[in-house]
């Protein structure tokens, strides 16, 4: 069982050192992701506690069969801070981001895990860049810039079904070339 699982575990048992544990080991990585969604530094910091609370609530969701617990949380963290998008207005959010300037982390990450941070995220640059070109484009325009299948479909011009498996192959090519390195 991996050390992710087995601190999901013990969340299940409300174990405040766990939940800790899991925050310091991911949240980086989560507000780094709803950071390039939202582009917004004080919002992304509320989305991100909302997103370790609902961990913290709803950890009998995760299912280690499934899969390893940092891509779940990914899709969390993504689907939370697109939910969050959507619900703000058009204008609300270009006052923001002409206002707001993004703050500066203050903490060095430990030379250790920033290096494996930096090797992940190689590897998965190194991997959507291997996709074929519709695929890549998908998977660009759903997780990074926020858009529906049906926006997708439409900005592609290609039908909904075709743009649905485009996603879901390449997820899965992802997904499995992750597991076979790691």
């Amino acid at each position: 069982m991996s050390p992710d699982a087995m601190l999901v575990r013990r969340l299940l048992q409300k174990d405040v050192g766990a939940f800790e544990q899991l925050y310091e080991r991911h949240s980086r990585i989560v507000y780094s992701l709803v950071l390039r969604i939202l582009r917004q530094g004080s919002t992304t910091e509320e989305v991100v506690q909302d997103i370790f609370l609902q961990v913290w609530r709803n950890s009998g969701q995760y299912d280690s069969n499934r899969g390893p617990f940092i891509p779940w949380l990914l899709t969390l963290a993504r689907n939370r801070a697109l939910d969050h998008l959507r619900l703000k207005s058009e204008r609300q959010r270009r006052r923001e981001e002409q206002t707001e300037a993004l703050p500066q982390i203050a903490s060095a990450p430990e030379f250790e895990k920033f290096l494996d941070e930096k090797r992940r995220a190689e590897r998965v640059r190194s991997l959507i860049a291997s996709l074929p070109v519709q695929q890549r484009k998908a998977i660009e325009l759903a997780y990074f810039e926020g858009l529906s299948h049906s926006e997708i479909a439409a900005s592609l011009k290609e039908p909904l079904g075709t743009v649905k498996s485009w996603i879901r192959n390449a997820l899965l090519r992802l997904r499995e070339e992750l597991r076979a390195t790691s």
